[in-house]
């Protein structure tokens, strides 16, 4: 059975469920998470999507990520995908939420971090490779070569940069 997803008005209220296929082709407002997963040393991991992926394939984007599912809070989301895509429990911290817009598929998006030391087991259905980099090294490639990195990410972590010291 396909997953459902709540779609959502500009205020992010539920207006009712559809199909994920639906949800996206017909480019309704839904909602998703990102997961900025730190070590205790500072470097961020991002992962490489999958080349079998939908959206945006074969790019770079935040260590986690996914859509909330229908009845689903973003609160239980977060550590849910992290989980599923990374095999880790961390305590996460609501970083930012930003409006659904053309960049992040029109997902009304959280954002959370974490911080963990502990090994990760990506997904691989889902993560084709891993890298852990400092943030001033994501922000090096970024200007570099944005295209290696998904549009929602690109958003997502220039915003978390221009607000973290």
């Amino acid at each position: 059975m396909e997953e459902q997803f709540d779609v959502v008005d500009e205020n992010d209220c539920v207006l009712g469920q559809l199909p994920r296929s639906e949800v996206h082709r017909r480019k309704l407002r839904h909602r998703a998470v990102h997961v900025f997963l730190f070590r205790s040393d500072g470097r961020m991991l991002i992962h490489l999507r999958s080349g079998s992926k939908v959206e945006f394939p074969s790019v770079w984007t935040s260590s986690a990520s996914g859509h909330v599912s229908a009845g689903e809070s973003y609160d239980e989301t977060a550590p849910r995908e992290l989980l599923e895509e990374l095999g880790v429990r961390a305590e996460l911290n609501a970083a930012r939420k930003f409006a659904a817009c053309a960049d992040t598929c029109h997902e009304f998006t959280w954002l959370y971090t974490a911080e963990s030391d502990d090994e990760v087991a990506p997904d691989p259905g889902e993560i084709a490779d891993t890298r852990w980099l400092t943030p001033d090294e994501i922000s090096a490639e970024l200007n570099e070569s944005p295209e290696k990195f998904s549009p929602a990410f690109r958003l997502l972590f220039s915003t978390w940069r221009q607000q973290t010291p």
